[in-house]
């Protein structure tokens, strides 16, 4: 008996399915924080199709991400505090030279808005794997 066997999708198909599926979500216009999990977190749409940490870190690259990237920081504008209550919190704390700190503080004012909501869009934004240091 013979097994049918998967065959992998090519990348290219899977980031238009990525931005497809986002889109169509976001014309739902949810709140950012489930549109957040559903396509973005742990569990979500993006890291279904790029399993692999090398597959996950190119889509990362891609103008379909950045798209993605965009629809989140829109329903942000327009939910903001909307979707508190939305899902348990969590708290973590960070330890900041003080110098960093007056920087984030700075940089708040200067974009009126808090540095909450100013450290939440940093945390949101993929960075470059080089520059993150290890332990």
């Amino acid at each position: 008996m013979e097994m049918a066997v998967a065959t992998p999708v090519a990348h290219e198909e899977r980031k238009q399915t990525a931005q497809r599926i986002a889109a169509e979500m976001f014309q739902q216009t949810p709140d950012w924080i489930t549109f957040f999990r559903e396509v973005l977190g742990v569990e979500g749409l993006v890291r279904k199709l790029f399993a692999a940490p090398e597959d996950l870190a190119a889509f990362e690259k891609t103008a379909e991400y950045e798209e993605i990237q965009q629809m989140l920081a829109r329903l942000r504008e327009r939910t903001g505090s909307l979707a508190d209550g939305k899902e348990p919190t969590r708290v973590i704390t960070v330890r900041l030279p003080k110098s960093l700190h007056e920087s984030l503080r700075a940089e708040a004012h200067d974009r009126k808005t808090s540095m909450i909501q100013l450290c939440i869009s940093k945390l949101l934004q993929v960075i470059d794997g080089e520059v993150v240091e290890v332990e």
